[in-house]
């Protein structure tokens, strides 16, 4: 009788907090946490959209920092609750740690810079982050697929966006920021929210191989994506961008074995020259751009001009580097005659070895050569998304690399992508059951 009593006790104190009104506000206000611990993979793509849309120089400059510290917070919060391991790879953590610690120590003998502390955050201290982060929150199917719509559609707002600047329809161009001429680089491309027609193709590359592999159930909409994606890519007007993108596209039909793939992508890189063809031998003023576009030589004249200059800084500091706040100061001053805006290496390699020496590129190196090696050494068994991700990875490198020698890669967005693939294609063999 008496526990009888006490469980009524019970029921009614609960129904009596149920009628509370601070009860009530306190659910409410522990909502968002509940959501968060519960749904990381929707708080991780957030996150990457904020990435996307990171428009610097403007009211929400800190926006990237603050969804990536909120991300952050919540995904230690779980693990924490769940009493789960801190993920490390000594192949892949341990150089992260060392570029890290080279940009951190780098940057702290000089006066504080916002700009180079951003700069070190999107190259080194968030794909590291995201990387073991996407370890812990991508190990369930439900979780892959979250990160697949978001991939679906950041390309389709990609490919949108950039065929509404090949034909000049600007008003339907979002956020408009992108328009902005005094903003970024190649404001006569289709450079979409990067404001920088290379990040924009590479992203618009490595989601395209993306969406081949991980959608298995949505083959309409990838296929649309995918019929429009040449048109995309040739608005970004970059050359490196057409060679990765028509050497990938062929050797992606063939990495996944599949016929019908094959056939697709070789009938797409057969239409992207007729489409050539076609424009050469018409009398439009689109023709005069490509081919204008093609020929031009004075961008090459002042890449080929600063490599000479950041080769030089590199020989007389080969070990060392050169310190943050006077980095680029030296290469402008080496440049005298140059009337460029900013100056940059416009080479991740060569930055590298003008921002560390030669440890920074070894250790770029020993990154790279492991992540890899990702794509050799899966878990018995494997299959669906995870292990078409795998067969594509090496191609999905080589693309991010082969452009890196034509910008210096500080997209944390495009950083982001490759990193999230590498924590996904480390989860535990044990979570995959």
């Amino acid at each position: 009788m008496s526990t009888l009593t006490t469980t009524s006790r019970a029921l009614a104190l609960t129904r009596d907090n149920d009628d509370n009104p601070l009860w009530r506000i306190a659910g409410l206000l522990l909502r968002p946490l509940h959501l968060g611990l519960a749904f990381p993979s929707i708080l991780y793509v957030a996150a990457m959209t904020v990435f996307l849309f990171r428009p610097p120089d403007l009211f929400s400059y800190y926006a990237d920092r603050v969804a990536f510290g909120v991300l952050v917070f919540f995904v230690a919060l779980r693990t924490m609750a769940l009493r789960d391991k801190i993920p490390f790879f000594a192949g892949l953590s341990l150089p992260m740690l060392g570029l890290m610690a080279l940009a951190s120590f780098r940057a702290l003998r000089e006066p504080f810079d916002p700009q180079i502390w951003s700069i070190i955050a999107s190259k080194y201290i968030v794909p590291f982050a995201l990387f073991h982060i996407a370890v812990l929150v991508f190990r369930g199917a439900p979780q892959r697929r979250h990160f697949e719509i978001f991939v679906i559609l950041a390309l389709a707002y990609l490919v949108f966006i950039a065929i509404a600047f090949f034909v000049d329809a600007r008003s339907l161009i979002f956020p408009r920021f992108i328009l902005d001429e005094s903003l970024g680089f190649h404001p006569d491309r289709a450079r979409g929210p990067f404001l920088q027609a290379v990040a924009n193709g590479v992203s618009l590359n490595i989601l395209g191989i993306l969406v081949i592999a991980l959608s298995q159930k949505r083959k309409s909409v990838v296929g649309l994506l995918w019929l429009v994606l040449p048109l995309a890519v040739l608005a970004t007007m970059t050359r490196a961008v057409w060679i990765s993108f028509a050497v990938s596209t062929i050797v992606l039909g063939f990495r996944l074995i599949e016929r019908r793939l094959q056939a697709a992508c070789i009938l797409l890189a057969v239409l992207g020259f007729l489409v050539g063809l076609t424009i050469s031998f018409s009398d439009h003023s689109l023709k005069a751009a490509l081919w204008d576009r093609t020929g031009e030589r004075g961008p090459v004249a002042a890449r080929l001009a600063v490599y000479d200059a950041g080769w030089a800084m590199f020989q007389d500091r080969p070990f060392t580097g050169w310190p943050a706040g006077g980095m680029y100061a030296e290469l402008a001053r080496r440049m005298e005659g140059y009337h460029l805006r900013t100056f940059y290496v416009h080479n991740t390699y060569l930055a590298l070895l003008v921002e560390f020496g030669v440890p920074g590129l070894a250790l770029y190196s020993v990154l790279f050569f492991n992540l890899f090696r990702l794509s050799w050494h899966g878990p018995r068994g494997e299959s669906g998304p995870l292990a078409a991700l795998r067969k594509v990875w090496p191609l999905l490198l080589s693309v991010y690399l082969f452009n890196a020698f034509f910008v210096d890669m500080a997209y944390q967005f495009v950083i982001g992508l490759v990193f999230t693939v590498a924590g996904m294609l480390c989860t535990p063999e044990e979570s995959l059951a």
